[in-house]
């Protein structure tokens, strides 16, 4: 089943394009990367998602329901990081969860207490006695203790330790495992990459790419770096039409291979090479061919 449902989504802000027909179908039971630079389309996305924004275009549903007219029964399962989390100063974390309780008619006292013992957080410290890292701890149990179907994670590990962020992600594992859903959008890209099994990448207000890693990884080819023996072989040779060099310096050529891996090593065999890798790119690669221009060429 699709939890989340964007079809044809467009969102301008005047004459300033927020998003331009964004389809995206996330599945039930996933690990969702959500992936772009500040002004991409990213927040905008959630914010229609989250019935913050009304549609200018198309549609946004979650649970089958639509994001701007049944947003209130919508976040009755639904729970939210935003990237930008404002708490009350004079609030501690066991007033969040009574208020955040009372809201919900639920008693989410004990789920976050064991939140906050997995986090590591004191929940009788105020808001204003709280380091940045702690804020976004207490986000993250206000966010969790309800148990929701579906969890929109907004850059949720910034400020927070790499031993927190370990257990997050154990968290977030777990889970998806029991059905629920995480849309999760970063900047870190790897940690994307070790927690997400699809991503979608948006770039100046459209969808580039949507699908899982296996799938961009196998579309990008191949990463390939070769040394020659001497700088005058690596000048004199014209690379074969299947590989697209990036770098060719001195002795060394740097690019991507298209197709299978073979064809590179019978067109190498016996020429004097030092070294030679072969290996699929990371998502960090991936992330940067869609954003970096070429010479001569076109984002």
């Amino acid at each position: 089943m699709s939890l989340i449902q964007l079809e044809n989504l467009t969102r301008h802000y005047g004459a300033r394009r927020g998003v331009e027909r964004i389809s995206l179908s996330v599945a039930e039971g996933v690990l969702f990367g959500f992936l772009g630079p500040n002004g991409a389309g990213k927040t905008t996305t959630i914010r229609v998602m989250l019935g913050f924004l009304r549609p200018g275009g198309g549609a946004a549903r979650i649970f089958g329901l639509d994001c701007w007219r049944e947003s209130k029964a919508i976040k009755r399962d639904l729970g939210y990081l935003p990237g930008d989390l404002h708490l009350p100063s004079w609030m501690n974390g066991l007033a969040a969860l009574s208020i955040y309780g009372a809201v919900r008619r639920r008693d989410l006292i004990q789920p976050g207490r064991q939140l906050a013992e997995r986090f590591d957080l004191d929940l009788r410290v105020k808001v204003r006695d709280m380091s940045r890292g702690m804020r976004q701890k207490l986000g993250l149990i206000l966010a969790l203790a309800h148990s929701p179907r579906l969890l929109v994670l907004d850059e949720p590990t910034n400020s927070l330790d790499p031993l927190i962020q370990q257990s997050l992600h154990e968290y977030l594992r777990h889970l998806a495992a029991k059905g629920h859903t995480v849309f999760f959008s970063s900047h870190s890209l790897g940690e994307v990459e070790q927690l997400c099994e699809r991503v979608a990448i948006v770039r100046d207000g459209e969808l580039v790419a949507d699908e899982s890693l296996a799938a961009l990884r196998e579309k990008a080819g191949y990463e390939v770096s070769i040394r020659w023996a001497e700088p005058s072989l690596a000048l004199g040779l014209a690379p074969p039409e299947f590989l697209k060099l990036t770098r060719r310096e001195g002795a060394v050529w740097q690019g991507t291979l298209q197709g299978p891996a073979h064809r590179l090593v019978d067109y190498l065999a016996g020429k004097a090479v030092l070294e030679l890798t072969i290996g699929r790119p990371d998502l960090e690669s991936l992330f940067r061919r869609f954003y970096q221009r070429e010479k001569g060429g076109a984002r």
